[in-house]
């Protein structure tokens, strides 16, 4: 879905997150440089912890100021979101970027009515607009989420809907001011699997339909290949592979991306094999070790995994892969 030699619609070059509790200090991200062509959906998976979501909402600037210091370069649809100011970016919060959240009964405000939040957002994005033109963009996009009996369920508060229709409504409010950018995080999380699939299906047609770039996060692979154009593998806030989904899927070249995959239930079951876990558990962020974050939990570990950062190997163009037990590589990056 690349779109020729267009401006990427995000540009993110050697960014860092820093949380500080007390004398605590916490590297969530750290040094993680990724481009989303414009009309593209790049899905970035890992397990809890990994960093993900972390660098989803840096992309907003959601995290608490005081506590929190991000460095690096981010830029959005050509802007710098770190240079923003505070009106530029309560503009650019809903109007250019759009978060999808994991709970939606979190996200949605109890105090007021569905349609409200969403017709109070275009109105405060879009200047001149009614309240009945209001009314009907929200009415317009419950019908295209297809949320059963929409005139009567714009009226309906977060807690009276169920976790699929809600997270439907969340959706909505995420499109309600026509965003380019729209940020996914673990949509699918909390659903039961029809409705992740249903979930996961609309998506993916209102990101073609209306060509929104994409950025996914899940810890489910599964659901990455389901939506995603490529997809970059996080473990202990640092990038470990980034490719294409055929890429990743057909020649995974990193030992955790490889862990992942054996990890997934589909198929496994079927064959009534036991389900492959990864041993061990993710490090602390707040203490890691010098080098490769993975050696703990990988196999094929030696000192120098141990004791330094593995560099990102390059396989093909977009295909890369930080390993130090990677002998196959065309070219290494600078």
């Amino acid at each position: 879905m690349k779109t020729g030699k267009q401006e990427p619609m995000v540009v993110l070059k050697n960014l860092s997150v820093t949380f500080t509790g007390g004398k605590k200090q916490v590297k969530a991200v750290s040094g993680v440089s990724l481009e989303l062509q414009r009309g593209e959906v790049l899905a970035l998976i890992g397990e809890s912890g990994s960093g993900k979501s972390v660098t989803m909402r840096s992309l907003l600037r959601l995290h608490p100021e005081k506590r929190s210091r991000i460095e690096g370069q981010m830029q959005v649809g050509g802007r710098d979101v770190l240079a923003m100011s505070a009106r530029e970016l309560a503009d650019y919060r809903g109007k250019v970027a759009s978060m999808i959240f994991q709970e939606p009964l979190l996200a949605l405000d109890p105090v007021y009515t569905v349609g409200a939040q969403i017709k109070e957002a275009i109105r405060r994005h879009e200047g001149g607009v009614s309240e009945a033109q209001a009314q009907a963009r929200a009415l317009a996009l419950f019908e295209r989420v297809r949320i059963p009996s929409p005139e009567r369920r714009l009226d309906a508060y977060a807690h009276e809907m169920s976790g699929g229709m809600r997270q439907r409504a969340m959706i909505a409010l995420a499109l309600a001011c026509r965003p380019q950018l729209l940020l996914a995080d673990e949509p699918t999380t909390a659903l039961d699997a029809t409705v992740q699939i249903q979930v996961l299906l609309l998506l993916r047609e209102l990101q073609r339909e209306l060509g929104l770039s994409v950025l996914f996060v899940t810890h489910d692979i599964g659901a990455a290949v389901e939506v995603a154009d490529r997809i970059a593998v996080m473990y202990a806030g640092r990038i470990v592979e980034e490719g294409s989904v055929r890429e990743i899927m057909r020649a995974p070249r990193h030992p955790y991306t490889l862990a992942l995959l054996k990890s997934r239930a589909h198929g496994a079951l079927a064959k009534g094999a036991r389900l492959d876990t990864i041993a061990g558990s993710p490090p602390d962020l707040a203490n890691l070790p010098p080098g490769c974050a993975f050696a703990d939990r990988c196999a094929r570990a030696n000192e120098t995994c141990r004791r330094m950062q593995p560099e990102p190997v390059v396989f093909s163009v977009g295909h890369l892969a930080r390993c130090h037990h990677i002998e196959t590589a065309s070219t290494a990056l600078a």
